[in-house]
């Protein structure tokens, strides 16, 4: 699914009009009676009784007097709150203003006072929000805000008209104050506000429904996509009846420290639980015996390591030695902060001619010399950093980055030539030519340790399996989430851990191709 900002939208609905010939009209009447018979539908055991539409001056406004006067026509009690003078209503919103039938109650809002808007909500079943759309830019207004607040303050349920007001349709932030709605139904195509926090934890559930956009208006428009179960499907491939442990590629992993190997034994049995046809673990030989322990399937190398059991630059070598015949290279999980470590990784960010996978301390050791990153021999790099470390490697601060996720993972990913999983609610998949997808899985209980070095297996394995880098990003990244949302329907969010993850990922991919069986 295709997220598009509050601007193209706009944009699509101008040249919907000026070059298809829809009117304004056509579409305010589309989507306000969309919007009403979703309601009708899903709050059909308050039918009859008192629903309050909150409705602005523009055209949000004016889907919510079209919401109004249909379910008045279906029997509903329903009063609707004008916040602004009927004077300042213009356009295709006076024209259904106009319209309303002498049976919808119609207040001012500004006349009615909070201690009225109190009485409304007080004696009112439901609450249609209609008066911010998704045009809004600027902070949320004194009236506006007093109503949103005592929305808010109601516990009752809501519908969101396009987007909760005071929610920004590009960015997801939240303008000083936002409505918290149950169901938020939106035209055309869903927005970025719609699934970017902290705006996505006002919308509660989402469905976007047809306004009749021309089609290819929808396809022409610049977006972002929302990768789920749909996505994922048009890309997994099914395994060949034939097919052996070669043709699923060879892994090398260079990985874990003393107090670490946790961290090397999931990213290696997690590239094993994702497809790899195989796995060499290379690891300090301090810590080798124990991920022979840990790691069954995955065959496993000692590397020289100096006296912190860290991996000193002597193993250079061997790591070199050990790329021959391998798909895809993974430095990172548990390597630790050991100064030599770090220059080893460096070294090898050089002298790697394969797909190499970069997290945790491989990361940090190329904050600030990103020089190697651009002049790497790697076909493809593959950065996973959280917000932390993007904060390293890019230069600016943890707030700056999550005030525009998908703008500072773009560029960054554009400018050093990279694959970027910019890692958090709502993972950001960036590549160097500019495509962006946004991750539709994952729940907070995924905000433990370990988390990521399953997901470094898991993108390991798909690189290694011939994946495109950034089908194989996005792939890992929404069965990493997946893989999180069943544990958490099983178990619940509190208390999961990365290796519950690792152990669903089979189930995710089986799920995955079962969907694309059902949709052919």
């Amino acid at each position: 699914m295709k997220l598009v900002t509050g601007q193209a939208m706009q944009e699509i609905d101008r040249k919907a009009v000026e070059l298809y010939g829809v009117t304004g009209l056509e579409l305010m009447e589309r989507a306000g009676r969309n919007c009403a018979e979703i309601i009708a539908s899903r709050y059909a055991y308050l039918a009859g009784r008192k629903v309050a539409i909150f409705a602005g001056k523009g055209n949000n406004g004016g889907d919510g007097f079209v919401i109004a006067r249909i379910l008045h026509g279906m029997g509903w009690d329903v009063t609707l709150l004008l916040h602004g003078e009927r004077g300042e209503v213009g356009g295709d919103a006076l024209v259904n203003l106009q319209l309303l039938p002498d049976g919808v109650n119609q207040l001012d809002a500004a006349a009615t006072g909070e201690a009225g808007i109190r009485a409304l909500l007080a004696e009112s079943s439901l609450v249609v929000d209609a008066m911010l759309g998704t045009g809004l830019k600027r902070e949320v207004a004194a009236l506006y805000a007093t109503s949103i607040g005592l929305i808010n303050a109601s516990a009752l349920p809501v519908v969101a008209v396009d987007i909760p007001s005071g929610v920004d349709a590009s960015s997801g932030r939240i303008l000083g104050v936002a409505v918290r709605a149950e169901l938020t139904v939106t035209f055309a195509m869903a927005k970025l506000g719609h699934v970017l926090h902290p705006g996505a934890d006002c919308c509660g559930e989402l469905l976007v429904t047809d306004i009749g956009i021309p089609e290819e208006l929808a396809t022409a428009a610049p977006g972002v996509e929302f990768f789920d179960c749909a996505s994922a499907a048009r890309i997994l491939r099914r395994r060949e009846r034939g097919c052996h442990k070669g043709d699923n590629g060879h892994c090398l992993m260079i990985a874990g420290s003393i107090g670490k190997s946790g961290a090397a034994a999931m990213a290696a049995n997690s590239a094993m639980r994702s497809g790899a046809g195989l796995v060499t673990l290379a690891a300090p030989e301090s810590i080798h015996a124990i991920l022979e322990m840990k790691s069954t399937e995955a065959m496993t190398v000692p590397l020289d390591d100096n006296s912190s059991g860290a991996l000193s630059k002597g193993a250079y070598g061997r790591i070199i030695e050990l790329l021959d015949g391998k798909d895809v290279v993974a430095i990172g999980p548990g390597l630790g902060s050991d100064m030599e470590t770090w220059e080893l990784v460096r070294s090898l960010v050089a002298g790697v001619s394969v797909p190499l996978v970069m997290d945790a301390d491989a990361l940090n050791a190329v904050a600030g010399r990103l020089d190697l990153v651009k002049s790497a021999s790697s076909p493809a790099i593959v950065m996973t950093p959280h917000p932390g470390e993007m904060s390293r490697l890019a230069g600016v601060t943890v707030g700056e980055i999550e005030a525009d996720r998908l703008g500072v993972a773009a560029s960054f990913a554009a400018e050093n030539g990279v694959y970027l999983i910019l890692k958090g609610a709502g993972t950001v998949i960036a590549a160097p030519d500019g495509r962006l997808a946004l991750n539709s899985s994952g729940n907070p209980g995924m905000a433990s340790g370990g988390m990521g070095d399953v997901l470094t297996g898991t993108v390991t394995a798909l690189l290694a399996q011939g994946y495109e880098p950034f089908a194989a990003c996005c792939l890992a990244v929404f069965c990493h989430g997946v893989a999180g949302d069943l544990v958490a329907r099983e178990k619940g969010e509190i208390g999961i851990v990365a290796t519950d993850l690792q152990e669903m990922l089979p189930h995710v991919f089986k799920m995955i191709i079962e969907r694309r069986q059902a949709d052919a």
